[in-house]
């Protein structure tokens, strides 16, 4: 038994995962988390990695970055990945989970876990310069600790303004209009699809524009600053007439089977609606639904009346309206080393969302990565870093100081990064195809990878536990 323990402040997807690593490799955890005792402007539960924005990892197939990253994490035995895939409900080509059986699960796996002891209060200070820790509060980090973060950093706090779309009850919405479609008829039927035509389209967008806003907390709404992966609808809709309808309510390649034969291309063309509203299952029976990329900051009343003049939404009933929250993050090159460990305090590491990843899947890296580290330390090893060639590895990169070094040049603004093929290391011989590319992108990541874990594997003596616990 390793007299050591490690502190790992923050029991979402991140702090999950490290507790997990941490725990697996032999070391004791504190894990703390002020849920329910006190909870944040988007989480509902005190559940352990409740998903509040989506309950979607991002595209499942190794081609797509989001799906290399997750491919990697399963290499890694992530627990994260591991329930999800556990719990994943039909979603096209994208891994979506049953949010509230995914965190009741992660919750109870790491409850009975016999090296992580629960501690539920709100963590007001960074702990003691002795103390092993794993900060990955998130991005919806309490003030009074985000204050001593900014303290201690000494750099003022970066923030933007997120979003998360409405959930409805399945059985309350009209299935005589909503018709179940595949894009391009791929695979089996995921999503359930609203018909829009242009007058439908045009009264709903000139509605979103007017509609009344609810406050935003601590800021005033014109200096806000949206994060553009998520941008609430109506924001969307101010840009442009059709800027909608070439993202969230695309319609190509969706077409009703209602309508006829589907292998009629012709009469398809002349049928397709003019825009379409998605609805996503949010659990395996379909009893909810998310309005996919309706993320919104509109009042809930203007939300319940606007909503219902889409067709086949005229009377849903709403189980969670949309709400914005401000999620703040470190300015992390500045800050941290490619091993997740701050430059000023060696035995303080950062994961998740906090250190300016974006997506599940990457603040589930991050934890993987902070949990390793972090048991070594405590093991009175040295601290690894992933390889570039890898997505994880490529990803910590671009929020570490290694990425200033590599750069030769300050970041002006540092802004929050999902997985992305564009912050990998070029292949050797170019590749023009880009799918091709991509693959040889993951062929390359798993013989890396293959080489790294075998090296993680002498680090830890061959002691790591994380084949024998599941």
């Amino acid at each position: 038994m390793i007299d050591k323990e490690v502190i790992v402040i923050g029991a979402g997807l991140a702090g999950s995962e490290a507790a997990w690593q941490v725990a697996n490799a032999g070391v004791p955890v504190k894990l703390v988390e002020m849920r329910p005792l006190k909870s944040t402007p988007a989480h509902h539960t005190g559940e352990f990695g409740e998903l509040v924005c989506s309950n979607s990892f991002g595209a499942f197939s190794p081609d797509r970055a989001a799906g290399l990253l997750q491919k990697e994490l399963r290499f890694f035995k992530s627990l994260i990945v591991h329930t999800a895939d556990k719990f994943a409900v039909p979603a096209g080509g994208a891994l979506a989970v049953d949010r509230s059986k995914f965190s009741i699960a992660l919750t109870e796996a790491l409850s009975n876990h016999p090296l992580i002891e629960i501690k539920r209060f709100e963590q007001l200070d960074l702990p003691s310069k002795e103390n092993i820790t794993i900060l990955a509060t998130g991005p919806l980090t309490a003030d009074e600790l985000s204050y001593k973060i900014q303290a201690f950093t000494g750099i003022d706090e970066c923030h933007f303004f997120d979003a998360a779309s409405p959930i409805i009850y399945g059985d309350t919405i009209d299935q005589e209009i909503v018709f179940k479609a595949s894009r391009y008829d791929k695979g089996d039927p995921a999503y359930l699809n609203c018909p829009m035509d242009k007058n439908d389209y045009i009264h709903l967008r000139n509605e979103l524009i007017e509609g009344e806003q609810a406050n935003l907390k601590d800021f005033e709404k014109e200096s806000a600053n949206f994060f553009e992966a998520c941008l609430p609808i109506e924001e969307i809709a101010r840009r442009g007439v059709d800027t909608m309808r070439y993202g969230p309510l695309k319609s190509i390649g969706l077409w009703n089977p209602k309508w006829g034969d589907l292998f009629d291309r012709e009469n398809r063309l002349k049928k397709r609606p003019h825009a379409v509203v998605q609805l996503r299952k949010e659990d395996l029976e379909g009893k909810l639904l998310n309005m996919v990329g309706f993320q919104t900051n509109l009042k809930w009343s203007e939300q319940k009346r606007i909503f219902r003049m889409i067709p086949g939404l005229e009377k849903a009933e709403f189980v969670r309206f949309g709400v914005m929250h401000r999620n703040t993050f470190l300015e992390s090159p500045k800050l941290l080393l490619p091993t997740l460990q701050f430059m000023k305090r060696e035995n303080l590491f950062a994961a998740g969302q906090i250190t300016g990843t974006e997506g599940y899947a990457a603040a589930a890296a991050g934890g993987l990565l902070a949990g390793i580290n972090a048991s070594l330390l405590a093991k009175g090893k040295k601290t690894v870093c992933f390889p570039r060639e890898s997505m994880i590895g490529s990803l910590i990169n671009f929020i570490s100081n290694e990425n200033q070094i590599l750069s030769n040049q300050k970041r002006n603004k540092f802004q929050p990064m999902p997985a992305s093929f564009g912050l990998v290391p070029e292949l050797t011989n170019r590749i023009k195809d880009k799918r091709l590319r991509y693959k040889a992108y993951q062929e390359r990541s798993t013989e890396t990878l293959k080489n790294f874990k075998k090296t993680l594997d002498i680090c830890f003596e061959k002691d790591h536990l994380l084949h024998k616990i599941y």
